[in-house]
């Protein structure tokens, strides 16, 4: 039986544990296998990426994680 979460993609929460706490921002992916979320502007990560045809000069760029659904808090507006 598939878990059914009240957080969808698009929704308003806040971040009520770890290095984000207390940030409001929007969700914009969920993913229900994992029972995580990814969020806007939370859990910034700089990885490190080889040249290729997409990114023409490679370096490092800047993705965000997955959170745990029990760390945020959906907001009303």
């Amino acid at each position: 039986m598939a878990v059914k979460f009240k957080i969808k993609k698009g929704d308003k929460v806040k971040v009520i544990a770890g290095d984000d706490k207390g940030k409001v921002a929007e969700v914009l992916q969920v993913l229900p296998k994992t029972s995580q979320v990814i969020v806007s502007g939370c859990k910034v990560v700089k990885k490190a990426v080889k040249p290729s045809e997409k990114n023409q000069n490679g370096g490092f760029v800047s993705i965000e994680k997955p959170i745990h659904i029990s760390n945020v808090q959906k907001v009303e507006d």
